[in-house]
């Protein structure tokens, strides 16, 4: 009886606490929720939300540390009290995984009158999912020879073809040390330790040699990206810093991103992104770029873009389309700094654009165009004269009028997309796109060389593109499908190395779209 009461009481104590970390951890969700849902939708209270789902994180935890603490303590108790209170079902495994099968050894014997006259009924299944370290394996290419009996020649098949010359290391593992690099921020040396740990020694020498090897064998791919962006109706561009190792120090570089996605105005293209490298951020390089380019741009106020929109520009003037996330940033600063009423009025304002335009997303041109005559129309007029209203109140060197100057110094593009159902209200495109790039920066600090930044460059485009098909649920199921049928891993597929072979093919493909359904 005294051992019942000490489980009951072990139990009490740490449901008790489990119940506190629960309303903890429902109030976190909670201001999550309503962050989400109530904050500036420009940024999403992107720090706050950041810090309330690792805190979330840390209370789960702990809450589970405390249950099994329990279990332990009082095990019957504890499943008693699991029977009377399920927990909510949890996510079925993947269909895709192969299900490797280890059948118990039956008893000899019955468990309650110990006859051995037993005969089967059926089985009990419980499942674990399982993960195990990465399989290395050797593929023999053997190529049979044959002599003929007439004139005695010798003949043998012709030997296999290879992602790069000269080469042992197959198209997975090539995609893979891409993949690690460029994808999941590991530099060489890091990889070359992660593989003498699973018992393979590949030197750092080696491995680039591949990657270079790589990045050669990828151009066809990679020009094909290009004239697929260039030929866009619209594209999103944008930049950001990379550190460049010198001789003495490091400079600031720039990546340079170009951005074609038609989803949100309906477009049946497949997405894809170019990204080039340069020393500095001098605006003949987006010129260069763009050189042959003409068509909707969207992109910041960067003034190296103000050459590509003049009329007497060859082949034509491409047109301006501003952000207005950019726009509506500067005010969300000032309302963050204190008190800005006309700061916060004006991030009000502009909320209710981009609630509009969540509402026709991914409709066609025309839809969207007609319900931005009906709704945005009227909004944008009234924030005009407002904020000219409220520009006439303030000095010159005020932040707040410096905030209404950008978007009234630029108030033709910001408002171009009134009259053009395929243009977006932000840049968001091209900044999800350089993610990965600021992601990165944190992980290999700085590029080697001005070489190593072109080649970041170049394999940037290929895997940036691959994840903007990727975000399709039906390129996620044919990855899925091909991954079951075992013909290659999702990393190989991910960078699209098995393209290297068949560059012609992957030409063609990717103008008409054919790799959009996984074929």
């Amino acid at each position: 009886m005294i051992l019942a009461q000490r489980e009951q009481l072990a139990l009490a104590k740490s449901e008790v606490t489990v119940g506190r970390l629960e309303i903890e951890r429902l109030k976190l969700m909670l201001a999550k929720a309503r962050r989400e849902q109530f904050g500036q939708s420009s940024e999403r209270g992107k720090l706050l939300v950041e810090q309330l789902e690792l805190a979330i994180e840390d209370l789960e935890e702990t809450q589970a540390e405390q249950e099994t603490k329990a279990e332990l303590a009082a095990p019957g108790a504890a499943k008693e009290k699991r029977a009377q209170n399920p927990r909510p079902p949890r996510r079925p495994l993947p269909d895709n995984l192969p299900v490797e099968r280890a059948v118990e050894p039956a008893p000899c014997a019955c468990g309650k009158c110990g006859s051995q006259r037993l005969h089967k009924l059926g089985e009990v299944v419980s499942k674990t999912l399982e993960c195990e370290p990465r399989r290395w394996k050797i593929i023999e290419h053997v190529r049979e020879k044959f002599s003929c009996r007439d004139c005695e020649a010798i003949t043998e098949a012709p030997a296999p073809s290879h992602p790069i010359p000269r080469g042992f290391a197959g198209p997975n593992l090539l995609a893979t040390v891409l993949v690690n690099k460029f994808l999941l921020h590991q530099p060489l040396n890091r990889q070359s330790k992660t593989y003498a740990r699973e018992g393979v020694e590949i030197d750092v020498s080696t491995l680039a040699d591949r990657v270079g090897a790589c990045v050669v064998a990828l151009d066809p791919i990679i020009e094909a990206i290009r004239i697929h962006i260039m030929s866009a109706e619209r594209i999103h561009a944008d930049d950001t810093t990379v550190p460049v190792l010198t001789k003495l120090k490091t400079v600031t570089g720039r990546i340079w991103t170009y951005v074609r996605d038609d989803r949100p105005f309906g477009g049946t293209d497949p997405p894809a992104a170019l990204f080039y490298y340069s020393r500095n951020r001098a605006g003949e390089h987006p010129q260069s770029h763009l050189a042959g380019y003409v068509g909707l741009m969207q992109a910041d106020a960067f003034d190296g873009y103000n050459q590509l929109y003049k009329a007497q520009r060859k082949p034509a003037p491409i047109l301006e389309a501003a952000c207005w996330s950019h726009g509506r940033r500067k005010f969300i600063d000032l309302a963050k700094s204190g008190e800005a009423p006309i700061a916060s009025e004006a991030v009000r304002r502009i909320d209710i654009l981009f609630e509009i335009e969540r509402t026709i997303n991914g409709k066609t041109p025309e839809q969207r165009l007609a319900a931005r005559r009906d709704k945005s129309r009227s909004i944008v007029a009234d924030l005009e004269i407002w904020m000219r209203q409220q520009r006439t109140l303030l000095s010159s060197g005020n932040d707040t009028a410096k905030a209404i100057n950008y978007l009234l110094n630029r108030w033709a593009a910001f408002t171009r997309f009134l009259d053009d159902g395929r243009i977006c209200l932000s840049n968001n495109a091209a900044e999800r796109a350089l993610r990965g790039v600021a992601v990165g920066r944190r992980n290999w600090t700085f590029a080697g060389s001005d070489a190593g930044a072109n080649r970041a460059a170049a394999v940037y485009t290929l895997i940036e593109t691959a994840l903007c098909r990727a975000r399709h649920r039906q390129v996620y199921a044919a990855r899925a499908e091909l991954c079951r049928a075992g013909s290659f891993s999702p990393d190989f597929w991910l960078t699209g190395v098995w393209s290297v072979r068949h560059s012609s093919f992957c030409a063609s493909a990717v103008n008409s779209g054919e790799q959009e359904d996984g074929s």
